[in-house]
């Protein structure tokens, strides 16, 4: 007979399991949407904690990323050995002990779905009946299931840590100001010692918005060194830009097309700190030095001009300050941390 309790059990037990599927499913395959709505209030909030327990220098932020995706395993592997855990409670002996006679208790319930997810059993305990028969099958195909997509997924998130990190690492190693990135690419006539780092940067920047976009936990992994990091590289690589494109006078300015690119790039980074909810600084940051470039012979467009034209990317750059801040560093340049 099945009781009011029994169907309680059964109904928590599939409610644990359907948001542990959801969660997982969404955060490994659907490379569009980002991560699950319980590993987004996860990764959120231990990042807010950890930001208020360290400084961007401190050993804890530099081991967010890792906490981070521990805990996020941690909670899948919970639903899911909860959830059938408190399905199998749910029937009338649905496990009988091959030993001794006796109700089977909570904990042997929660040790027969520890060894049916990760193993094939082991014989101690079996189902009684069809129904959990198919359970028992479910619950060893669940945990397959759960073990190949969890190293499918943390293999990605490790490449594309080192992905990011090597973006920065080329974009610093480049010049840590974003005038002065300028300034170096200027040859006495013209920006064509640039076109191919450009053209480099922004197809590398191109795919790693698209990482962060599949895998949000990337913002989580924190650099103690400011020219690792890339939202600093970020904000770097796209000051210069916008230097190119409103600061030079047209006509010796870069390749448009490419500078469009380039510029694209960035904003698809800036709409994945959208999606985890990392806010415009409510300051406009500092603007880049035209007089740098005047020192150096570069044709510049007058400081009001390019002050309209900042202007109107006040709401661009605050986001890219926004970045920046939530990775617990400060505006460029970087070697002035």
């Amino acid at each position: 007979m099945v009781t009011t309790e029994n169907l309680f059990f059964l109904a928590l037990g599939s409610l644990l399991l359907i948001s542990a599927i959801i969660d997982i499913l969404w955060t490994t395959l659907w490379t569009n949407a980002g991560a699950g709505p319980l590993t987004t209030r996860l990764t959120t909030g231990v990042w807010r904690g950890l930001r208020t327990l360290g400084d961007r220098q401190s050993r804890l932020l530099n081991l967010a990323g890792p906490i981070i995706l521990t805990l996020t395993i941690a909670l899948w592997v919970a639903l899911i050995w909860g959830g059938w855990t408190f399905i199998f409670a749910g029937g009338e002996n649905a496990l009988m002990d091959t030993r001794d006679v006796g109700p089977v208790s909570w904990v042997e319930r929660t040790y027969f779905v520890a060894y049916s997810m990760f193993t094939m059993g082991n014989g101690d305990f079996t189902p009684t009946g069809g129904v959990w028969q198919i359970a028992t099958s479910l619950t060893t195909a669940s945990g397959m299931l759960f073990v190949s997509l969890l190293v499918s997924y943390v293999l990605s998130v490790l490449g594309a840590v080192v992905d990011k990190r090597s973006f920065a690492s080329m974009v610093t190693g480049i010049e840590t100001r974003s005038e002065v990135f300028v300034r170096d690419g200027w040859n006495g006539e013209d920006f064509h010692e640039l076109d191919l780092p450009l053209d480099t940067l922004a197809s590398d920047l191109g795919r790693l918005a698209k990482q962060h976009k599949a895998y949000p936990i990337l913002h989580y992994y924190h650099s103690n060194e400011a020219n690792d990091a890339s939202a600093v590289a970020v904000a770097i690589f796209d000051d210069a830009l916008t230097t190119l494109r409103f600061g030079v006078s047209e006509p010796h300015r870069p390749n448009t097309p490419l500078l469009n690119t380039a510029r694209s790039s960035t904003q698809d980074y800036l709409q994945t700190l959208d999606s985890i909810g990392i806010q415009p600084a409510e300051d406009t940051p500092p603007p880049p030095e035209l007089d740098r470039l005047r020192e150096a012979g570069v044709p510049t467009v007058s400081d009001e001009e390019f002050a309209r034209a900042l202007d109107d990317l006040s709401e661009r750059r605050r986001k890219l300050l926004g970045g920046v801040t939530a990775d617990a560093w400060h505006w460029p340049p970087a070697n002035d941390e």
